[in-house]
């Protein structure tokens, strides 16, 4: 893919523009590289999240539309990242309030020991276009896992798919040594975001010794962006870790709305941190709940919220 097509598959004229973009390459000196990585953002006014480590780089960050069609093209003339694909949202201004450019052991993890972790250029999943991924949907004998935590799949998930109670990436090996004999004699599909993380959760599952396993090519984003897919049967929204927090995934009559307000049932795609600073839990609570309840899980948050503060 070369820059100018990649640039191009922005849908909308946008003054700034949302990038989301990963590759799995070896960095002889991630150190150096967060260092001289943080200057081309900062030179460009980037703001995002970025992870870099000796396996490679994963990234989300926003800015104006000729900064971010600008750091594409330096990071396509680099032969670290040249392959890179950068899946692209217009915007009408930032989605991040600032840069963070983190240095990592790993840029995704599993938790587990550098001599069983998972390298997704030597053992992954078969991709699946999102044409592929869509038909294989409708297979029988077909198990859908969602590899992202429980708090991302409330908000939206493909249409019967298994979504793990899990709150971290690195419950996935503990969960799959659970529930392995549920997976048996399956076609096994996995999908995430944006595509990094079924590089390792795929490649887990075939070190458990199952054969039959794939990824959906870039993520459910890359998905929702196909022409022939467009989105279909993923159910809600898709959660993002920036200010939008979710975003259309599903372009077709198949859509719907599958997160519910917690005190009144009635549909809510918008997510909300209860106020109970020591609670903080990500929940859903439409317009006029929150006018009578307030922003909080339930009775017990909004009463410690109310309680005096404490003197030191």
């Amino acid at each position: 893919m070369n820059t100018e097509s990649t640039i191009q598959s922005a849908t909308v004229a946008a003054p700034f523009q949302v990038l989301l973009y990963y590759r799995y390459v070896p960095i002889e000196d991630p150190a150096a590289y967060v260092k001289s990585h943080r200057e081309l953002c900062e030179n460009l006014n980037l703001r995002g999240r970025i992870i870099i480590g000796k396996e490679g780089i994963n990234g989300t960050v926003s800015g104006a539309t000729e900064e971010t069609n600008r750091y594409i093209e330096e990071m396509k003339a680099s032969p670290l990242t040249s392959e890179m694909e950068f899946k692209i949202d217009p915007s009408d201004d930032h989605v991040f309030p600032k840069l963070s450019i983190k240095l990592r052991t790993e840029i995704v993890s599993l938790g587990l020991e550098d001599e069983s972790d998972i390298n997704p250029n030597e053992t992954t999943g078969e991709r699946l276009s999102p044409r592929e991924f869509y038909e294989a949907m409708q297979e029988d004998d077909v198990i859908i896992i969602d590899g992202r935590n429980d708090y991302e799949a409330a908000l939206g998930h493909f249409k019967d798919a298994v979504c793990p109670d899990i709150g971290n990436f690195r419950e996935f090996p503990d969960w799959l040594k659970k529930n392995a004999e549920e997976l048996k004699g399956k076609k096994i599909l996995t999908y995430c975001t944006g595509g990094i993380r079924c590089e390792k959760l795929s490649g887990l599952i075939r070190n458990e010794g199952f054969e039959d396993v794939y990824q959906l090519d870039g993520g459910i984003v890359k998905y929702s962006k196909d022409p022939e897919v467009q989105g279909r049967d993923f159910d809600g929204l898709c959660y993002v870790f920036d200010q939008r927090v979710g975003v259309e995934v599903n372009h077709t009559e198949t859509r719907k709305i599958i997160s519910h307000c917690r005190y009144c049932g009635e549909e809510e795609p918008h997510f909300g941190n209860c106020k109970w600073p020591d609670c903080n839990e990500q929940i859903f609570v439409c317009p006029s709940c929150r006018e009578e309840h307030g922003l909080f899980c339930g009775e017990s948050c909004r009463e410690e919220a109310a309680k005096p503060a404490q003197a030191d």
